[in-house]
């Protein structure tokens, strides 16, 4: 997650090639990876999250993240970003040349242990260690450091989680040098009034700086809803994957992404600028759903076509 640029007044960051591929099934070939990434680079997607340096065994499906970054980052106004899981996965992902890693902090501990196989006290120690890293690096080559603040409304397993141990562990990591922390509804719990509520609990213990988006999951069809009442408290980077695919693995029932193709069409809709020309994002889909013959993509825009006279914020 990124804050927006200037010619921007939403950073969309895709998703879809990390958090998307990592529940299929299918293994896309890494040269169907490389087109999409360029063309979405050519859609005008300003940050796309290619990948986790996790071990292969865990994840397969991002088995190339390393060859994936090289690639992106041969578009020069592209933010690549990964998730890293640990220091070592830190480590790969400094070497690989990352514009930004974040490290999934589960606020239920419950989570933490069947996704990182780590207690609270050791991914503390992971971020201690890694935002130490990244203080001898010149800052050149210093990627941004998030942690997002998983199941930060409700868990799969434990249920109910506390908003103030959300704001507490966002306080905890920022204190350990982190650049920022972000919210993230991993297992679909979220809801409009509850994403305003925790965004300004969070801006006020840790400041407005240390924030700037969100990862929401379309898991009970709340997705756009959230995502709208993130822009209206003042987050300005959502995630979002191409036709909603993607989950987490490790959390029951966590399931659906928000679809880009949609929250671009009700961005652009409403005059909010993305960036994005979305008849070649919806160009991008096509190609998915063909490199991915046999998995469901999602979404309405897709079905029922842009509505005569549509124009983007652009425009």
């Amino acid at each position: 997650m990124t804050a927006a640029g200037a010619h921007v007044d939403v950073t969309i960051s895709e998703v879809g090639l990390r958090d998307g591929l990592q529940s299929l099934a299918s293994i896309m070939p890494t040269d169907a990876k490389k087109t999409w990434i360029d063309m979405q680079a050519k859609a005008g997607v300003p940050e796309l999250e290619v990948g986790s340096f996790v071990p292969k065994k865990l994840l397969p499906q991002l088995a190339d993240t390393s060859d994936l970054v090289a690639h992106a980052r041969c578009h020069e106004k592209l933010s690549v970003a990964v998730i890293v899981p640990n220091l070592r996965g830190a480590e790969a992902a400094i070497d690989a040349g990352v514009t930004r890693m974040t490290l999934p902090f589960s606020v239920s501990e419950s989570h933490s242990l069947a996704n990182l196989r780590r207690s609270h006290e050791q991914v503390l120690g992971e971020v201690k260690e890694i935002a130490a890293r990244l203080t001898n690096l010149p800052e050149t080559d210093r990627p941004a450091f998030e942690v997002g603040l998983s199941t930060a409304f409700g868990c799969t397993i434990e249920g109910r989680v506390s908003e103030d141990d959300v704001v507490r562990i966002a306080e905890q990591v920022v204190a350990l040098g982190v650049d920022e922390v972000g919210l993230s509804d991993t297992s679909g719990y979220a809801d409009p009034a509850a994403v305003k509520r925790l965004a300004q609990k969070v801006w006020s213990a840790v400041g407005r700086d240390r924030m700037h988006g969100i990862h929401l999951h379309n898991t009970r069809g709340q997705g756009l809803a959230n995502a709208l009442a993130a822009l209206d408290v003042g987050l300005d980077t959502i995630d979002s994957s191409l036709g909603g695919i993607g989950g987490c693995p490790f959390a029951p029932g966590a399931s659906g992404n928000i679809v880009t193709e949609d929250l671009v069409f009700m961005l652009e809709a409403m005059g909010v600028r993305t960036g994005i020309d979305l008849d070649a994002l919806l160009e991008v889909r096509t190609f998915v759903q063909d490199a991915l013959p046999s998995e469901q993509l999602y979404g309405f825009v897709c079905e029922a076509g842009l509505p005569k006279g549509f124009r983007d914020a652009r425009e």
